[in-house]
């Protein structure tokens, strides 16, 4: 039975050594691929290193207290006091050894006296305190490594309100209830019992335990531990310690990581080697412990010398802590944080040194003296006082004295108190989120816009949009998807430059919505649902849809620039409808396949004996052979066999259609794929396609015109003073672009803000994957734009602080919200837009993202905030202000304007006749010269087959409001340029 049990042992041992090993190599392969094999080496050297320090330092210190403390302890059986002072001799020896204990059946049985041992009803509750302190710190570690290995699963809480005695104590603590995870209480019961049944293995399992979990958690911060050595300066420092910000950024999270790996080490070593001296000697079933013996007693104080020196860096740090404080009433340290608990952290933080330090004295002092006139004793008293005394006043001094301060002394005259802590905060928020950098101006509508100035700004018109991204969306799905199996998962807001006309070669700058129609096998019929289908024939997606924003095709739907499959005429291009030749010359669409993209989430094998399906033409497919420049070559049978472990699909060593030129291309989800790469970055949740030369070519040469761009960010949540709001982090740039190739899968990174000390680091770290931005192809940086995510961080954070002033601050007298809209049937909050549009001052129109902005709880218009985004001005932030006493129409009022208008509301209502509904569009707010323009766009849609179309179109300017069928005729019925030849519906607004 053993041999075959050894045999079952070996059989496991030998599997994970081959999980482990096609693991790595399959990310070696892939990392080689991708072109960052150096980066994933860098990586997984350091996160090896820092897992072995980890553990070796952990384990080799637990367990050689474990083995001094069994050395040390009470031997079995009835102990006399003959037992203690023939121990404290030996103790006393010159012999370098640690002393055994001997057999109580030699050892001399002497009475012991009453005072020096600890009696059952007070060893009892030690013992069992003990256990459950030991089993808390396992509990700790392991909650944490598993709130950073299962970020979205949240554990059941359980939830005790406080009675009425003690709700003085929950305004102390900020907590009306007692909160404790339930997986973690019932652990901890089971834990508890498990130590009380057998203390010596458990204890030794749960310092295993302890010791690969700090493994785990310390390699998980290898960006933090590389940082800390490449650390470059913000030339900023905090205003209350006069440190520099990458002190904060970089060098604190490392000291808070020493901390949360000693402090816990201690605490466990300590309570366990406690255990173990109480468990000695039988206690339990004797019903009293015989006493702690000097020896013991050195052990103790020691270790709790080594906890109180862990305490003081504890407190030390909490005092930078500060900078981060919600306690107070701003963000960051407020007046009862820097006069009272930054005193009272630097003196726990001193407090605990000096009781290390006389511990440390108090163990050279015990061991000069004669060990044999010491007698053991119940428990150390110095040491409990001392500790029992430092958490009191910890407690005490932390908690309630702050508390008094804050209402005795702050909260009477709160606004002098706080007013420079509130202007720290203001400064430095927005200095992390980038707000200082915003100019500021004011914009004063003067309802003057005439007939001339809009013919100035026909670029600006041409490009007012008409169609949403999600009205698009809807009729692409049920006229471009062809076939069940493709998809469009979103529709993106670009620009191009466009021809105009051939011969002359004049272009015009379009804003346009794209949308990459890509393959979800999930939807290939079930049946057809097979191994070969999925792997070797169902690869790619193919081409994409193309439409300006503001043209309307026959019968209100979209007009395309680009569209269908499978055409085979001559106005044709890879398959793809081009519906004139000034696009045919003004967009490249060699290649238009799409193997990696936003929702490609299966592996395929490519250069196969079975052809790829390409795309359907009428009644038939056709076929093609993938010729890029990604995969991995698996034609050799060991790499068959490595992958077929990674992926868990022995149909891989089964089949017989790989050749030698077989590829595996797997992580095809380009989120996943820049993920893997740079998981130190932070990713915008909008990848968009842009159809252009971006240099990629294929194993043939031929051009690669389909690249996903990928805006990234570097976070932080260590920027002082600077007030998160909702978000995770405090400090954010949009450092990064990155560069997908829809066909070949190759990445890179730009650097989009060289200004960035966090990307400046993260350069130091990865010499070769940082590339500056002017590198990128012309084609591609002319399709970067200003990220929506990061846009809307600073946009949130721009409604609060944009007040400097610290008395405004603080009254709240001019909050900004972002304003409503209706859209459908539904209220909702605006979104920010692009647009193409002359700012005021600018020369020429330019792509931008604006936002409006309206005061609380009012409804008119307060500013609008622009993000530029072509060439040389890119980045930069454009703030306008209304003047305050001017009343300027919000967009609530002018949806209420035209749901009460008469007329208007009327024809909706007929729209919205039983078996369709009229969908109000997103209502865009057009700065054009000094005024405001309003449009709405109307879409009809049946119940039953959601394929929206355009009907109509609100424009309101000033006082008049029109619909009409086409933007034109709105402008022209409202400036009276001409009359209009189509029925329009001109109202005055009253």
């Amino acid at each position: 039975m053993n041999r075959i049990f050894r045999v079952i042992a070996l059989l496991l041992g030998l599997w994970l050594l081959f999980e482990l090993a096609s693991r790595l190599v399959a990310e070696i392969l892939w990392f080689d691929e991708v072109g960052y094999l150096q980066e994933f080496l860098l990586r997984l050297q350091t996160q090896l290193g820092l897992g072995a320090i980890a553990f070796l330092l952990s384990i080799s210190f637990l367990l050689s207290n474990l083995v001094i403390a069994n050395r040390l302890k009470h031997p079995s059986g009835k102990m006399g006091r003959g037992d203690t002072e023939s121990m404290d001799e030996r103790f006393s020896a010159s012999s370098p050894r640690l002393p055994i204990s001997t057999s109580s059946e030699t050892a001399q049985r002497l009475p012991i006296s009453t005072s020096s041992t600890l009696k059952l009803r007070l060893l009892i509750p030690a013992v069992v305190g003990l256990s459950a302190l030991a089993g808390v710190v396992l509990i700790y570690y392991a909650q944490t490594a598993f709130d950073l290995w299962f970020v979205n699963i949240k554990l059941p809480i359980l939830s005790w309100q406080l009675p009425p005695l003690l709700q003085f104590f929950s305004q102390l603590y900020r907590s009306e209830e007692i909160r404790i995870p339930a997986v973690n209480a019932g652990l901890l019961v089971v834990l508890t019992i498990a130590i009380l049944i057998n203390h010596q293995f458990w204890l030794k399992a749960i310092a295993l335990l302890i010791s690969l979990l700090l493994a785990f958690l310390l390699s998980a911060r290898w960006v933090t531990v590389l940082q800390f050595f490449q650390a470059t300066s913000f030339n900023s420092t905090d205003p209350l310690f006069q440190r520099d910000i990458s002190f904060y950024v970089f060098s604190l999270p490392i000291w808070e990581l020493l901390k949360f790996w000693l402090l816990g080490i201690f605490v466990y070593s300590l309570a366990s080697v406690s255990l173990i001296y109480l468990r000695s000697s039988n206690s339990l079933s004797e019903g009293w412990f015989p006493g702690f013996s000097v020896p013991q007693r050195l052990h103790l104080n020691a270790l709790t010398s080594l906890l109180m020196l862990a305490v003081g860096l504890h407190y030390w740090l909490l005092r930078y802590e500060l900078l981060y404080s919600k306690s107070g009433f701003n963000f960051g340290a407020s007046y009862t944080e820097v006069k009272v608990q930054l005193p009272i952290y630097t003196g726990l933080s001193v407090l605990a040194v000096a009781i290390a330090v006389y511990l440390l004295w108090r163990i050279y002092i015990l061991s000069k003296r004669k060990k044999t006139r010491l007698r053991p004793i119940p428990f150390p008293r110095q040491l409990v006082y001392l500790l029992a005394l430092y958490v009191a006043f910890a407690g005490l001094s932390g908690e309630i004295l702050p508390t008094i301060v804050q209402r005795l002394v702050v909260q009477p005259n709160e606004l002098a108190q706080e007013r420079p802590y509130i202007a720290r905060t203001i400064a430095l928020t927005r200095k992390a989120f980038k707000l200082d950098a915003i100019d500021a101006e004011t914009f004063d509508p003067r309802g003057q816009l005439t007939a001339a100035e809009l013919k100035e700004n026909q670029q600006t018109i041409r490009n007012i949009r008409l169609w949403d991204s999600r009205p698009l969306l809807q009729t692409n799905r049920q006229l471009q998807q062809i076939r069940p199996y493709y998809k469009f998962p979103g529709a993106d807001i670009d620009r191009y430059t466009l021809l105009r006309d051939i011969e002359n070669q004049t272009t015009e700058y379009q804003q346009t919505i794209i949308a990459a129609r890509e393959l979800d096998y999930g939807d290939v019929p079930q049946q057809a649902q097979t191994w070969i289908n999925k792997h070797l024939i169902y690869t790619h997606g193919y081409g994409f849809t193309l439409s300006p924003v503001n043209v309307v095709g026959p019968g209100g739907l979209p007009y395309y620039y680009v569209k269908d499959i499978g055409v085979e005429d001559t106005r044709s291009q890879g398959s793809l409808q081009i519906t004139t030749d000034e696009i045919r010359a003004s967009i490249p669409i060699n290649q238009p396949r799409i193997y990696y993209g936003e929702i490609t989430d299966t592996y395929v094998m490519t250069g196969t004996k079975t052809q790829e399906l390409d795309y359907p033409s009428g009644n038939e497919n056709v076929y093609n052979v993938y010729d890029g420049r990604g995969g991995i070559s698996i034609g050799a049978m060991w790499r068959r066999l490595l992958f077929a472990q990674y992926l868990k699909d022995w149909q891989m060593l089964l089949t017989r259609n790989f050749t030698p030129q077989t590829k595996l291309l797997f992580r095809r989800t380009i989120r996943d794929r820049v993920q893997a790469i740079a998981p130190f970055l932070r990713f915008d949740s909008d990848p968009y396609l842009v159809a252009a030369s971006g240099g990629g070519t294929t194993l043939t040469g031929q051009p690669t015109d389909l690249y996903w761009i990928i805006d990234a960010y570097t976070v932080s949540d260590r920027y002082p003073y600077s007030d998160p709001g909702k978000n995770s982090f405090n400090y954010i740039r949009n450092s990064v672009k990155i560069v997908v190739d829809a066909y070949n899968g190759t990445v890179d990174f730009y650097v989009a803000d060289p200004t960035d000390p966090v990307i400046t680091t993260l350069g130091k770290i990865f010499p070769q994957m940082l590339k500056p931005l002017q590198t990128m192809p012309v084609a591609l940086r002319s399709h970067i734009r200003y990220p929506g995510d990061f846009f809307r961080v600073q946009s949130e954070r721009l409604l609060t602080y944009h007040m400097t002033d610290p008395q405004v601050f603080y009254n709240r007298e001019d909050l900004w919200e972002i304003p409503t809209e209706i859209y459908g049937s539904e209220q909702r909050s605006v979104e920010p837009y692009y647009l193409i549009m002359k700012l005021p001052k600018a020369e020429t129109e330019e792509f931008i993202l604006l936002l409006p902005f309206k005061p609380n709880q009012r409804a008119n218009l307060i500013a609008w905030l622009a993000a530029r985004s072509d060439g040389e001005n890119y980045g930069r932030l454009l703030l306008y202000e209304f003047p305050k006493q001017l009343l300027v129409y919000g967009t609530q009022q002018i949806e209420a304007l035209i749901n009460q208008d008469p007329v208007i509301s009327q024809q909706i209502s007929l729209w919205n006749r039983e078996g369709s509904k009229a969908i109000q569009g997103n209502l865009l707010v057009i700065p054009i010269e000094q005024s405001l323009l309003y449009v709405e766009p109307l879409y009809l849609e049946a119940e039953q087959n959601s394929l929206p179309t355009f009907v109509a179109v609100i424009v309101t300017y000033e006082n008049r409001i029109v619909m009409a069928e086409t933007l034109e005729q709105a402008l022209t019925a409202i400036f009276q340029l001409e009359q209009p030849a189509a029925p329009t519906i001109i109202r005055p607004v009253e």
